[in-house]
């Protein structure tokens, strides 16, 4: 993952833990992206997503296709385990 996390607010105490993130990308430009972990479809689902302060919904697949080279789920996964091992949290055991 070439993004670069800059801040965190991770709330665990929901039904579904939530996290917000505001990373830097390799263009100098800030992308935010908040989503959330669902236990019944055990998936990471983009809620709300902004680059550069422009407002794109949910929608998320045109950044991770062609910055990371990777997949919407494998992005937004491989954040949340760097978050989850920062706070000591475990998906598996909720």
């Amino acid at each position: 993952m070439i993004t670069k996390i800059r801040k965190v607010k991770f709330e665990q105490e929901r039904k579904n833990p939530l996290y917000q993130v505001i990373m830097e990308c390799p263009d100098g430009k800030q992308l935010y992206v908040k989503f959330d972990y669902t236990y019944k479809t055990k998936n990471f689902w983009p809620l709300e997503v902004n680059y550069n302060k422009k407002n794109y919904g949910a929608k998320l697949a045109w950044y991770t296709n062609k910055v990371e080279k990777m997949t919407v789920a494998l992005f937004l996964e491989t954040i949340a385990k760097k978050i989850n091992k920062k706070y000591d949290f475990d998906l598996k055991q909720q």
